[in-house]
């Protein structure tokens, strides 16, 4: 029985897909399984033991855990708004016809994202060490009485990393906001402006609306981002002052690599940082669909 050419063309897309669908199943989906496996046994090497929910378990009583998990959630609070925030705006003022320059504008302020993780975390510890540029800037106008030792102080500290992660990353996402504007017609706008709407009204209005799957977009992309955030805990604090700053997939390196390794604990966090991006994506999108 011959196929028809509806089939024929189907079978051939499969045929396509079916080298990247083994793929991915055996360097992700394959992976991601052992791992749960092995969140759920204790030991070392040929000596592991299947223990259930001991690992899981532990997470509830360890403090650095918990102090971890927290640092996480504050980055991702308040870096996260403001970021795509800051995104926002600047792709409304770099989308403006009659701006000068805005090709070097979006290149500079888009550079950033482009620089090596290690090169900047340099780059701001030089600047924020405690003989560094920004306490001679402050103390040079006089807005400081002494120098601020900023990457030892647990809230400095952590203020650091949010600046750090803000110059790197508002860039990344304010090219996602500009594709999206220069998707909207300007009769649009013109048409808002002829009714009387100010450009307060009209952003409120016509960009956030229209923005929406960008913006749920962007979210979506900077939380995961964050939950997963390790260079710059790493190499701007190395998790210090006394671990004040230590993020979730930091703490999972050091329990794997530094010291005694303990790779069936690490997978156990591992899982939660998984649940937690599926999650948090879960309600984002649950939030931000807006259609009937």
């Amino acid at each position: 029985m011959k196929m028809s050419l509806a089939k024929r063309q189907s079978l051939v897309g499969w045929l396509f897909l079916l080298p990247a669908t083994l793929l991915i199943a055996l360097m992700s989906f394959y992976p991601m399984l052992q791992a749960l496996i092995l969140s759920l046994q204790r030991g070392t090497g040929q000596q592991l033991q299947f223990t259930g929910l001991l690992n899981y378990q532990r997470m509830l009583a360890d403090p650095v855990f918990k102090t971890a998990l927290k640092n996480t959630f504050l980055y991702l609070g308040i870096q996260v708004p403001i970021m795509l925030l800051l995104a926002i705006i600047l792709a409304v003022l770099l989308n403006t016809p009659k701006l000068k320059f805005r090709a070097l504008f979006r290149t500079a302020i888009f550079l950033p994202c482009a620089t090596s993780l290690v090169s900047y975390s340099i780059v701001f510890r030089a600047l924020f060490a405690a003989d560094g540029f920004m306490n001679f800037i402050l103390l040079r106008f006089g807005l400081i009485s002494e120098a601020i030792n900023w990457l030892a102080d647990t809230n400095m500290a952590r203020m650091v990393i949010i600046l750090a992660l803000l110059w790197r990353w508002t860039g990344y996402n304010m090219i996602f906001f500009l594709s999206g504007l220069q998707n909207i017609s300007i009769s649009v706008y013109e048409a808002a402006r002829i009714d009387g709407a100010n450009a307060w009204q009209s952003f409120w209005k016509i960009t956030v609306p229209l923005l929406r799957p960008m913006i749920l977009l962007t979210a979506i992309m900077s939380t995961n981002g964050t939950l997963q955030l390790f260079d710059e805990s790493v190499n701007l604090t190395n998790g210090g002052p006394a671990n004040t700053t230590l993020t979730l997939s930091h703490y999972i390196y050091k329990t794997s690599f530094v010291g005694v390794p303990n790779f069936t604990y690490s997978a156990a966090m591992s899982y939660v940082i998984f649940l937690l991006v599926a999650l948090l994506a879960f309600i984002q999108l649950k939030v931000g669909d807006t259609r009937d």
